[in-house]
């Protein structure tokens, strides 16, 4: 498998957005890159939304991007509460909150949601990014769910057993309002890393998966 540096050298500044639906979206879908960017890289500003919540998993959100974002040295974290579950038929408030977001950012890397995830809320959340943002690297993250919508993707971050741990630990630490689902378990997180991880022969087992649209080099 070919490794390709697309990221501007360690000691530049690296300006990152990484958006999610709910609250724990972009932490199960990128949180190990996240991580390990914060760790090779230190002038980083990262922005963090978050786009529907509730009074709970508002403060879960802000918790758990804190832990996630420690070694960040400019963060900027924000929390919408758009209603979970009706994206859709709320397109236009979100759409505008996307055009303000674009003169406010100018981001090296953007995380967002796949394009085919079957979630209504995580693909009005892609498609805005798309809509909005033409001349950036844009990296779509994978939530596996009942939906059964995983893809195959192009794009690996290979991470380490330790970076892993600290994923899922921080994970499963703040959102204890999800415990009650069968898919948020540590053995089920943890499965996705090792299978992404075989598919792009890491070599420390592990990686995080992405879908590239395009890139220009």
């Amino acid at each position: 498998m070919q490794t390709v540096g697309i990221l501007p050298k360690n000691d530049a500044p690296l300006t990152i957005l990484c958006l999610g639906a709910h609250s724990d979206d972009i932490e199960i879908g990128c949180g190990g890159t996240i991580l390990r960017l914060l760790s090779e890289y230190t002038r980083v500003e990262i922005h963090w939304i978050v786009f529907s919540s509730n009074s709970v998993r508002n403060a879960e959100a802000i918790d758990s991007a804190n832990k996630f974002l420690i070694h960040s040295p400019k963060k900027n974290i924000i929390v919408e509460n758009f209603k979970d579950g009706f994206f859709p038929y709320v397109g236009e408030e979100i759409k505008k909150f996307f055009e303000n977001l674009k003169h406010a950012i100018d981001p090296d890397i953007i995380f967002t949601h796949y394009r085919h995830d079957l979630h209504q809320d995580h693909r009005l959340i892609s498609e805005l990014t798309w809509n909005t943002f033409r001349d950036h690297l844009i990296l779509e993250y994978e939530i596996m769910k009942y939906d059964g919508d995983l893809g195959h993707p192009n794009f690996f971050v290979q991470l380490d057993d330790k970076t892993c741990q600290k994923k899922v630990a921080q994970i499963l630490e703040s959102f204890k309002s999800q415990a009650s689902h069968r898919w948020f378990s540590k053995d089920a997180f943890f499965s996705l890393l090792r299978l992404r991880g075989i598919e792009c022969n890491a070599a420390e087992n592990y990686a995080e998966g992405f879908y590239c649209r395009k890139i220009t080099i």
